[in-house]
């Protein structure tokens, strides 16, 4: 019996934060059947694990290709091997990935991913991305999987309507909008639209803190922020940024779980 779990990571309310598919396996499973469940699932991305040595091999599906890296997905994974009782509560979790280890710690109700940072360069915007995007950029940079573009002011962030099919055609796994927030709730806010691997918005994206967290923390000369991600949905996040390391820390829910029918 193969269980699958659907979580909204980075918030504390149902149908709201980023939602994730989780697949608890007894085994590695088939590439092709993983990608397939996660079509199937058409989330942003879907989780795969099964215990190794002392911990779990985990891997991230979009809907169109396999990632390398997924904060919300992780954040999930830990949510769910806790809340279901794969682990216990206080067990520090490791997760063997192609990005490395990743630990999670349960730390008062908020779930602490550790996760590589992924610096950004400045970079010449490629052929079409400022067009698609419809906006004035202050800063254009890239790190190993996204453009990140700083805009002048939150309200840029949250009315941007990109050209998506254009988009697309811009080779990188997403774009981060980025700009300082108005409310002193937040130090910055942020957007990621990744049509090129069939995610037009990602509602909540762990991995693009871990290129934000060291770009503001030069900036603003400070490491520790206070980050909400302005899609449709929204979530919240906090980030810290210790050398070489970036510190996630968000909340989970449980939506639906269920048992997959399909045989690999």
């Amino acid at each position: 019996m193969t269980r699958i779990y659907q979580v909204d990571a980075f918030t504390d309310k149902l149908f709201h934060g980023n939602p994730a598919g989780v697949c608890i396996l007894e085994e590695p499973a088939d590439d092709k059947w993983m990608q397939n469940v996660a079509k199937e699932m058409n989330l942003s991305e879907t989780a795969f694990l099964y215990p190794e040595n002392d911990g779990y091999n985990l891997r991230w599906f979009a809907p169109d290709a396999e990632v390398n890296l997924c904060g919300h997905a992780t954040l999930a994974s830990a949510h769910v091997l806790w809340e279901k009782g794969y682990t216990g509560k206080d067990e520090i979790l490791k997760f063997f990935t192609k990005s490395g280890l990743l630990t999670a710690e349960l730390k008062e109700k908020w779930i602490e991913l550790d996760f590589p940072t992924l610096h950004e360069e400045i970079s010449e915007a490629p052929t079409g991305l400022i067009e698609a995007l419809g906006i004035e950029p202050k800063y254009v940079g890239r790190n190993a999987f996204d453009y990140i573009v700083e805009v002048v002011s939150e309200e840029d962030v949250r009315s941007i309507v990109p050209d998506l099919p254009k988009l697309s055609k811009v080779t990188t796994r997403g774009v981060i909008v980025t700009a300082l927030a108005n409310s002193e709730d937040y130090d910055f806010i942020s957007r990621l639209f990744a049509p090129a691997i069939g995610i037009p918005e990602d509602p909540v994206t762990g991995s693009a803190h871990c290129c934000l967290g060291p770009y503001w923390m030069k900036k603003l000369g400070k490491s520790s922020f206070n980050a909400y991600q302005a899609s449709a949905r929204g979530g919240f996040l906090k980030v810290q940024v210790k050398g070489e390391r970036v510190i996630l820390s968000g909340k989970a829910v449980t939506v639906l779980e269920g048992e997959i029918l399909a045989q690999q």
